[in-house]
């Protein structure tokens, strides 16, 4: 049996210690860059999230010209993530209600500015979502964006794609009474549909104007489906208080929003009487911007 070489296990069990000393130090500094991977908001960056989380409880008008005012605050800002981070906070509250074309190029513009500057990396989580808020901006509410991004485009893409998708349709749900309705069966009526739940304050904030104009133009062949995956007692309960008419379909299973790809509520699609895609909505809507889609499916 050969001898065993003290030295060289001197030097093995050093060369040990070593590695297991580098590997402790390579955990602590990881983890400390996790720690300065924090986000860090600047005082002027503090009070601009402040004023974004009390827009909700602003009135619309008073609403819309804070909306504004704060996208041209953060475009004034330096290029950084931070920056990014609160236009595109904005651009998600931006769509709740009616706060004109001029506020929502702002908001738009002040987006695309912020994501030309410092553009998120490809590879980090949620990265795309800013641009596909800025595609949506385009493309459902109509404002101009020039970004050259190709992940802007793509997001224009996926939209176009998952506008082919809710073309083509087709769905069976009852409604609280009972009754099923089925989509390819409205043929001939204009049919508004409608993605809500009684714990989303714009959902309950639109729901009047809906009855407002089921009320009066069911007779002109108008149909609202109202879709929620809540439970039926609850839903029916809350219908029942706020006296609600028009149709309010379950969707227990979600089978309906997967089809319809629903991620966030409300949403609203409007059908005209060929069955063809005529509007959608990416939010809140109001009585007259809800009018304004009724319209384009050919209601007068």
């Amino acid at each position: 049996m050969k001898k065993i070489n003290k030295k060289f296990v001197k030097k093995f069990a050093s060369a040990i210690a070593g590695a297991f000393l580098l590997a402790i130090f390579c955990f602590v500094s990881i983890a400390r860059a996790g720690q300065q991977a924090k986000i860090v908001w600047t005082e002027q960056q503090k009070s601009i999230i402040t004023t974004i989380r009390s827009l909700r409880s602003l009135p619309d008008e008073k609403r819309a010209q804070t909306t504004r005012e704060l996208a041209l605050k953060i475009r004034q800002l330096p290029a950084n993530a931070n920056k990014v981070r609160l236009a595109y906070d904005l651009a998600n509250l931006s769509t709740e209600g009616d706060f004109g074309p001029g506020t929502l190029q702002e908001v738009a513009t002040t987006l695309e500015q912020a994501l030309r500057e410092t553009p998120p990396s490809e590879t980090a989580r949620g990265g795309e979502a800013p641009y596909e808020e800025l595609a949506s901006l385009v493309r459902y509410e109509h404002v101009q964006a020039s970004s050259q991004d190709a992940r802007f485009a793509a997001a224009m893409k996926k939209l176009e794609a998952e506008d082919a998708r809710h073309q083509q349709v087709d769905f069976t749900l009852p409604d609280l009474q009972g009754k099923t309705w089925n989509m390819n069966e409205l043929r001939g009526k204009i049919v508004l549909v409608n993605f809500w739940a009684t714990w989303c304050p714009p959902c309950r904030s639109e729901m009047p104007d809906l009855q407002k104009l089921y009320t009066k133009y069911k007779d002109q062949g108008l149909v609202v489906l109202s879709i929620s995956d809540e439970d039926m007692d609850k839903v029916s309960a809350y219908v029942k208080e706020n006296g609600y008419t028009y149709p309010i379909l379950l969707d227990a299973g979600r089978k309906v929003n997967e089809m319809f790809g629903i991620q966030g509520i409300p949403k609203s699609f409007v059908y005209d009487r060929e069955g063809k895609l005529a509007a959608q909505a990416m939010d809140m809507r109001t009585e007259r911007q809800f009018m304004g889609m009724l319209e384009a499916a050919g209601l007068k």
